[in-house]
This record gives structure tokens, sequence and C-alpha cells, in this order.
């Protein structure tokens, strides 16, 4: 055998067991990426409008499964309460344990402890004054006091504040923080800076977007490993005729 044929022979040698080394790498990856997932995250299906724009009717989200104890303002929580229902619902955190939460100012803002926030994610219609019922309420410790970003038509804490919860939801009762939009792809929900500068700040997202590149690394991996022996095959046909 000539030089050139050891050569070229020990280079396929080491591109098989690179291509074989990337498409493990790659399985762990992808599986590891999905077991994770599915450790951290439950995925739910949005049952009305009362998020929108952020979350609309039918819209998939990733949920990260998180103890009452770890939400904060501004995020959007899936909660089951009997008071308001035997299904799991989706509403964003507005007041924690302690806070008072008036609407609201001349501006038409919500009011969470005297200070005003700027509901950026509220549908420009949902900010009208003939849109927004007042009301004022304080929040026991403990408990949540939780608003639709369509404030006219969601059924939340307001429709609640007359019974005997006073419109609050325990913090027991929270499953799960939604951290992003599965399907149609939206992407990770940002949290709003409107309640970064309360007490507690905001929370951080999951390990969602950590989740999604393994996966997306561990896919290239596999295809790529893969694509070797037939790309690598072809190049020596193409060198053979020349």
């Amino acid at each position: 055998m000539s030089e050139a044929g050891r050569t070229d022979g020990g280079r396929g040698r080491l591109g098989n067991v690179l291509s074989g080394l990337a498409v493990a790498v790659g399985c762990v990856l992808f599986l590891g990426g999905f077991a994770w997932g599915a450790l951290v995250y439950k995925p739910y299906t949005v049952p009305s409008d009362s998020m929108t724009p952020s979350i609309k009717t039918g819209d998939r989200v990733l949920a990260q499964r998180i103890s009452g104890d770890q939400v904060r303002r501004g995020d959007v929580v899936v909660f089951t309460d009997e008071v308001w229902g035997a299904m799991p619902m989706v509403k964003r955190v507005v007041g924690v344990g302690g806070d008072k939460v008036v609407c609201c100012d001349k501006q038409n803002r919500l009011q969470v402890n005297g200070k005003a926030l700027d509901e950026t994610y509220l549908p420009a219609a949902s900010r009208q004054g003939s849109a927004i019922e007042s009301f004022s309420a304080s929040v026991p410790e403990g408990e949540l006091f939780l608003l639709g970003d369509e404030r006219r038509t969601s059924v939340d804490s307001r429709k609640h504040l007359g019974d005997s919860t006073n419109g609050t939801v325990p913090l027991a009762k929270v499953d799960a923080r939604v951290d992003a939009v599965a399907w149609p792809i939206g992407g990770v929900l940002d949290r709003p800076g409107a309640f970064a500068e309360l007490p507690g700040g905001v929370s951080e997202p999951g390990p969602v977007r950590l989740l999604v590149a393994a996966v997306v690394a561990g896919v290239v991996l596999i295809f790529g490993g893969a694509a070797y022996g037939p790309l690598a095959k072809l190049a020596g046909r193409r060198k053979v005729r020349a």
C-alpha cells in the first residue's frame, strides 16, 4: 500500500470515529434535553383569551414546576382553585402577601403599594378608562392577587372580591409558572419591568433556553455525524475519477 493510501485510510478511520462520537453526543443532548424538560416543565393548553396578547386562546405553553413561595409579581402562573372552577387557569400575579392593589390612577394605571405600574404587556384597549373597573384590595400573607392581561373580559381576582376568598388565591394552589409559548412558537415570556422596582423584584426564567439549545445541538450533531459517511464516500469517488 502506498503512503497516500495509508494516510487516506487513517483519515477515514479518524473521521468515522469522530462521526460516531458526534452521533453519540448528539443523542445524549437530544434525549437528555427532552428528559430534563419533562422533569422541569409541564405543558398546558390555554383555554381562554384572558392573557391576550402575550398568550392567546389555544396556545400550548411550557410551565415550570415551582412551589408557590417562588412566585414573584409579574409572573404568569397556572393554578387550580375550586372557588374559581375545577380546571387549571392562567393569570398574571400583580400582588403578593402584604400588598395593596388599587385601580387606578388618573392615567388608568394599576397601583401596587402606591406605585403606579406601566403595564406595557396589556393590549391597548385594556388601558382605556372605559375598560377599567375601579377596585381596592389588600392581599393577605400567603395569598396572591391575579389579573388577566385582557382586562375587559378576564374573570380574575376582581370578579371574586365579594366572595369568601376576597379575590385572592393561596400560594399552595399554584401548579407552575409559564416560561414560554411552545406552539405556535412564541418564545420565552419576558418578565415585566413594571414590577422590578418593587420589593422582591421579578423572577428569572427557568432553563427553557438551555433545554432548547441542547435539543437543537443534539439534532445538528446527529445529522452531521450521520452524514459524514455518505459525504466521505462521495468525495472519495470524485477524487478517484479526478
